[in-house]
């Protein structure tokens, strides 16, 4: 899991900006017009692909920030197994770590308690794994609320994804990726 943790964080921050940094020949694209990367957004998602030397790399993503431009929270997905993902999610620095975090899709009972992989310069990162079922909730709901506890006094912390857009950017992940 720390691989997808690394390469997770680098392709949240720099996978947009993917380009030559040479005139060194660049692999083949294989994205749709040639392209060698690519970015669209739907609502308040982004679905990012890269042309890599082993084929494509895909993500789908959204990230928060206050009005001072301090990122609050980043959520990465990639197509996982069985109609699954994986990903990571992205919190603040001040949570009490050991106790984890759990995620809840708008008001239903709390999906299973997840624990911080490690913590770096961008944040606190919690890998995820959603199953296929997981994913159809997460379309039919309207918000994903990951829930912590503060560092400070142990009080509760809960920071909002929306889920605006999601179905079409996880659809559109899939054809890109499978593509």
């Amino acid at each position: 899991m720390g691989h997808l943790c690394t390469a997770t964080v680098a392709a949240l921050f720099a996978m947009a900006a993917i380009m030559p940094t040479s005139a060194q020949e660049t692999p083949p694209s294989s994205l749709p017009g040639g392209a060698s990367a690519l970015q669209e957004t739907f609502a308040d998602w982004q679905v990012v692909c890269a042309a890599v030397e082993t084929g494509r790399s895909c993500a789908m993503s959204q990230v928060q920030a206050q009005q001072n431009g301090q990122r609050v929270l980043a959520i990465e997905l990639q197509p996982g197994k069985d109609g699954g993902a994986t990903g990571v999610l992205i919190l603040p620095f001040g949570l009490a770590l050991e106790a984890g975090a759990t995620l809840t899709i708008d008001s239903n009972p709390p999906l299973a308690s997840l624990r911080f992989a490690t913590c770096l310069p961008a944040g606190c990162l919690l890998p995820l794994s959603f199953s296929a079922a997981d994913i159809a909730a997460l379309e039919a709901a309207t918000t994903m609320t990951a829930n912590a506890s503060s560092m400070d006094a142990g009080q509760p912390v809960s920071l909002a994804v929306s889920l605006k857009g999601f179905t079409a950017a996880y659809a559109r992940l899939g054809q890109l990726a499978n593509g």
